[in-house]
């Protein structure tokens, strides 16, 4: 048996029979190394980096054209870093699963310290104002979730965290971006230096979104008096502070039980998986697939990493927009919400299985070509139509891959703005296309509205995923039972608040003639048990010729 703090140099012979790859470089060396100075911080601790950015810091070091790491800072959940990374001295066990099934299991070192940041942990709150007040500081990354950049409510009103935050000025923040503008401020006092702030977070434009964010606590601050105004000035200046866009894909699902047990009989040791009380699940190995992109803008004040040696993709702002647009608007994300959704409602459990049911695949495949791929913008750099073959031949069919609508489904009320708004306004604004020409896409949004009833097609409770806003949705769907469906008025006013709401939406979806198609929908939903599944398979066989693409 081989554990992940075990002396490489004197296990190395049993690595090599459990068939797990193990650094080529020396890791005390490189831990020296970053200690003193520092070039790369990462903030969210979770699986997309463990699954990912990680291994790009790993192919670096054992590449030799990097002799520093990745220092981890977590702002969510404290469990994370007292019982996964520390424990295991920031090692973790990267398991890549393959279509047919082998598994590639490569031991990841490049992680080199690991933080909690939260400003009544004065220690790890002291560490990581120090890395960013050393010059040698070149990036921070991120990724902490879409919703973590939000700071507003379902109203568009501050959050209140947000608001105390800004009032209280630069003294134990609480909210993550206040937190980020906090550091920044320390390395402003402190020399001024560069530093680039990407954010690799699947949505659109990341890293605008990331500055107005920044901008908004750091003006609020400037306007309360407790910063100056050559601090707003630093922050706006690129050759400065720069924050990059990025696309970043690769599917990394929760810690897989399955492959826990597999590595145990392959004699690696260390599978339990975490539970956290925050509902984090994460383990001691990362579980993900073999395709993969990220595409960066190459915006480095400072200097970066030579990162194209290790197959990211430097370009410019516009192209980086472009292949985001593509995935997150049309080629990838529209079509992994569609399954989510009507997985949880169908009572799927795995998303590989859902690609064998011909109603979810002709659902996805018309979400993808049809009505998809006439408003994506050919980035170059990835053909759009290669990769929705790839994601519907190859990716979501892959079984190995222990990924479920229920992950997926967490959070669908901030991203379906981008997820389907996106695609929507470009029919709503095109002189050649119209939303009429639109099904399956309203007709997922209305699955969404009858999925947050959390009851699924056969009448029976489910647990609906975690979502900021589900209380409030719910409530509006709180006089709708499955049977009632002769009040078209009840179910117009049950869905309005809903589906004309900007911050869900982007748009009001009646002004631009989707609203009421999205509430028949909705209506043949409700109508009885398993009618879900008869309004899909319907629609399908009416609207479900794609000849277009063929």
């Amino acid at each position: 048996m081989v554990h992940l703090t075990d002396n490489l140099e004197e296990k190395h012979c049993e690595f090599e029979r459990s068939n797990i790859s193990i650094p080529r470089y020396k890791i005390e060396e490189i831990k020296s190394n970053t200690k003193k100075r520092p070039t790369w911080i990462h903030f969210g601790g979770g699986n997309l980096y463990r699954g990912f950015h990680a291994q790009i810091a790993n192919d670096l070091l054992n590449k030799k054209i990097a002799d520093t790491g990745v220092i981890v800072v977590e702002t969510y959940d404290k469990e994370v870093i007292d019982k996964i990374y520390r424990p295991y001295d920031n090692r973790f066990l990267q398991i890549i699963m393959k279509s047919d099934g082998t598994l590639e299991k490569n031991l990841i070192t490049s992680t080199t310290d690991s933080y909690y940041v939260n400003s009544s942990n004065s220690e790890d709150w002291k560490n990581v104002v120090d890395i960013f007040e050393n010059p040698s500081l070149q990036l921070a990354t991120f990724s902490i979730t879409e919703k973590a950049y939000k700071l507003h409510d379902i109203n568009g009103d501050m959050l209140s965290v947000v608001v105390a935050d800004i009032k209280n000025g630069p003294v134990a923040p609480k909210h993550t971006i206040s937190q980020i503008v906090y550091f920044l401020l320390q390395r402003f006092n402190k020399n001024a230096k560069p530093i680039a702030m990407v954010s690799t977070d699947n949505f659109s434009q990341n890293g605008k979104q990331f500055w107005e964010s920044v901008m908004k606590i750091a003006e609020g601050w400037k306007k309360n008096g407790f910063v100056t105004n050559q601090f707003i000035e630093y922050l706006t200046d690129d050759r400065l502070v720069s924050f990059p866009w990025s696309m970043i894909d690769r599917i990394t699902p929760n810690p897989s039980s399955k492959i826990a047990k597999l590595l145990e009989e392959s004699g690696f040791k260390d599978t339990t998986i975490l539970h956290s009380k925050k509902h984090t699940n994460i383990a001691p190995f990362a579980n993900t697939e073999e395709a993969h992109y990220l595409v960066i803008e190459d915006k480095f004040p400072n200097g970066r990493p030579i990162f194209e040696k290790v197959g990211v993709i430097m370009t410019d702002r516009d192209t980086v927009d472009k292949a985001d647009t593509m995935k997150v608007t049309t080629c990838l994300n529209p079509l992994h919400t569609a399954l989510a959704i009507f997985g949880c409602l169908l009572g799927y459990e795995s998303i590989a299985t859902e690609m064998e049911d011909p109603d979810l695949l002709t659902l996805v495949q018309q979400i993808g070509y049809k009505e998809g791929l006439p408003v994506v913008v050919n980035p170059e750099i990835i053909n759009p139509k290669m990769f929705i073959d790839e994601v519907i031949l190859k990716r979501l069919p892959n079984k190995y891959i222990p990924d479920t609508p229920q992950r997926i489904a967490t959070d669908t009320s901030q991203k379906i703005a981008i997820r389907f708004g996106e695609t929507i306004k470009k029919y709503a604004e095109s002189n050649d296309l119209s939303v009429g020409m639109l099904n399956f896409i309203p007709l997922t949004i209305a699955a969404w509205c009858r999925y947050l009833m959390a009851i699924d097609d056969k009448g029976e409770p489910f647990k609906v995923s975690p979502d900021p806003l589900m209380d409030v949705l719910q409530g509006h769907l709180r006089n709708i039972n499955i049977g009632d469906n002769s009040d078209i008025h009840n179910v117009h006013s049950s869905l309005k608040p809903i589906l004309s709401n900007h911050e869900i939406f982007g748009m009001n979806l009646y002004e631009i003639g989707l609203g009421e198609r999205i509430e028949t929908y909705f209506q043949d939903m409700i109508q009885k048990n398993g009618a879900v599944r008869n309004t899909l398979h319907q629609l399908v066989e009416e609207k479900g010729d794609l000849s277009i693409w063929k």
